[in-house]
């Protein structure tokens, strides 16, 4: 275990300045009290007059983090997560890292602080090899997210599934001119569901069309904007897949009001069987994921690691997603 000494030898400076910088003392440099800061935590240094406490503290608090909290995804995920780790007496703290590499980090370093006994991360945003350092300090448990390199428990969707399912039901309502909305390219979950929509594609002799292809599509108005420059092209697409179902929302309003039949003259799917879903006109066809059963899961898996302290094992479980076929694929009175 690293001790004061050690850190003023890694800093360069002299036991007394790192005193003071530990002690919060205000004349202190910010040059120096960042080499002393840097030092630390390189060596995992926690000061003497708190390290007894903190080895023995439990705060009974999780964090979860999570990248938007007004995802309806996200949102019904938090809910199940704390009802979940309230089972267990635990309380659960969102953390909105907003697509942020920083506030990722600063929110595991509640973990390190022993501000929370383990963290639950359902994207990622930095390299594992930033992010496994912290397993020193406590339990971390990937979920919907995950990383081939992760050395952690990880509790994920077969995206690629979904993907697959909701592309191959629009090719068998004839379409063949496909559009494919996504969040973005960094996450293993859009990529998994590209994977699938381009298998299905690929399945019935179709090719993959890049410019039917957009990205940063996360909201209602992402998807009021879809529809508006789709009808400046020619060559329009008949369907469309999207990434969530707020998207699809958003296409189907503004797609009505420039006189489109949907899903006459263009067919819709959504994904994750949000509430919004049953309630447009015209219903909205999309991809049920369980998040239920996947908080559930998550939580008991954070538990274990929490009673046998073995944080470093790469464990993978899986659920398979479900295809809701709705109205905005399929003519009412037809049955499939």
């Amino acid at each position: 275990m690293a001790t004061i000494e050690d850190v003023a030898k890694l800093a360069g400076l002299s036991r007394t300045t790192v005193s003071r910088v530990i002690n919060n003392h205000p004349y202190v440099s910010d040059k120096k009290r960042k080499q002393v800061l840097d030092a630390m935590s390189e060596l995992r240094y926690v000061p003497n007059s708190s390290a007894r406490s903190l080895r023995n503290q439990k705060t009974s608090i999780i964090a979860l983090l999570i990248p938007r909290v007004m995802n309806p995804f996200f949102s019904q995920l938090v809910e199940f997560m704390e009802m979940e780790a309230a089972k267990h007496g635990y309380q659960v703290i969102v953390c909105q890292t907003k697509y942020s590499e920083q506030k990722e980090l600063e929110y595991l370093d509640l973990l390190k602080t022993r501000q929370v006994d383990g963290i639950i991360l359902t994207s990622i945003q930095n390299d594992w090899k930033l992010i496994e350092p912290y397993l020193h300090y406590g339990p971390i448990v990937l979920c919907n997210e995950f990383d081939d390199c992760a050395n952690v428990p990880t509790v994920k969707l077969n995206q690629k599934y979904g993907g697959y399912i909701a592309t191959k039901h629009l090719l068998e309502q004839g379409h063949h001119r496909i559009a494919y909305c996504t969040g973005g390219y960094r996450s293993n979950v859009s990529k998994g569901r590209e994977e699938g929509f381009r298998q299905a594609l690929l399945e019935h002799g179709v090719k993959f069309n890049e410019h039917f292809t957009f990205n940063n599509a996360f909201t209602i108005e992402d998807g009021r904007r879809i529809v508006n420059e789709i009808v400046k092209w020619k060559d329009r697409p008949t369907a469309i897949f999207t990434g969530g179902d707020e998207v699809a929302a958003g296409i189907i309003s503004e797609a009505k009001c420039i006189g489109y039949n949907i899903p006459e003259d263009l067919a819709v799917v959504g994904f994750d069987n949000q509430a919004i879903s049953n309630l447009l006109d015209p219903t909205i066809t999309t991809v049920h994921q369980p998040v239920d059963l996947m908080a559930e899961k998550t939580v008991s898996i954070l538990m274990e690691k929490l009673r046998t302290k073995r944080y470093n094992q790469q464990e993978v479980y899986e659920f398979d997603l479900q295809l809701i076929v709705r109205d905005s694929t399929v003519k009412q009175g037809v049955t499939i």
